[in-house]
């Protein structure tokens, strides 16, 4: 988590490590390339199952990212925009929307992953240029407008990914053990919601707590000194490197 840095949600590294571990001892150091199989270790999901057997190993999978649901939505089903989450009809057309053959099937996902991205946009599509103009269901109705749930953005200040984020990068600077106290000037607004995110750090295995610890001058990250009878109750934070 420490290397990790700013790289996305931490809680990739640590999947990412349990996965890299889960193929050395069951699949023999190889990656495997089943998308059963791959749907099976530690932190894969549909998409990156589906993306790495298309994409690495040439097999017939359906990759559906937000790019691909949007060009998807309005070329086969004929709305402007999918619904806010993924749900299973979306999967079904996306599958039933493959070529058969398994190396057109992965330039297929290419194809319309970069159709999604490049062209049929979500706020100003430019169909005056898109290659299935003359077939998308949306653009023959008339481009009809969205009208279905609404879609809010996602908030950042003051939430809980922030002042995690806050914490993580206060432990990333220091290289030993912090008190609660510690992490106050980082997160000063909110004392309630900087201990639930710490505890919740704990317990997601992103940090490591030990109780009645002191900090011991100048001491690695991974050392412990003696209990404090001052702080015999204190609750330390840090990373754990065993």
């Amino acid at each position: 988590v420490r290397a990790w840095e700013r790289l996305g949600y931490p809680r990739r590294a640590v999947r990412l490590h349990a996965c890299a571990v889960s193929i050395v001892q069951q699949h023999g150091g190889e990656v495997p390339h089943e998308e059963s199989a791959l749907l099976s270790l530690p932190g894969v999901g549909a998409y990156t199952a589906a993306a790495v057997a298309a994409f690495a190993f040439g097999a017939r999978a359906a990759v559906v990212d937000t790019n691909v649901r949007r060009v998807l939505a309005r070329a086969i089903t004929g709305v402007a925009l999918p619904a806010p989450s993924l749900t299973k009809t979306e999967t079904d057309v996306a599958h039933q929307a493959l070529p058969a053959n398994d190396q057109a099937s992965a330039r297929w996902n290419v194809a319309v992953m970069e159709l999604g991205a490049l062209i049929c946009t979500a706020r100003t599509p430019q169909c005056q240029i898109c290659p299935i103009s003359d077939r998308c269901t949306w653009l023959l109705a008339g481009s009809p407008a969205y009208t279905g749930p609404a879609r809010r953005g996602q908030a950042w200040n003051g939430t809980d990914r922030q002042c995690r984020g806050a914490l993580l990068q206060r432990l990333r600077e220091h290289d030993g053990w912090l008190r609660e106290a510690d992490f106050v000037e980082v997160w000063p607004q909110d004392d309630p919601q900087r201990a639930r995110c710490l505890a919740a750090l704990v317990n997601e295995g992103l940090i490591a707590s030990t109780h009645g610890t002191d900090r011991a001058e100048g001491a690695d990250a991974t050392q412990i000194a003696r209990p404090s009878a001052g702080l015999e109750r204190a609750i330390w934070y840090g990373f754990d490197q065993a």
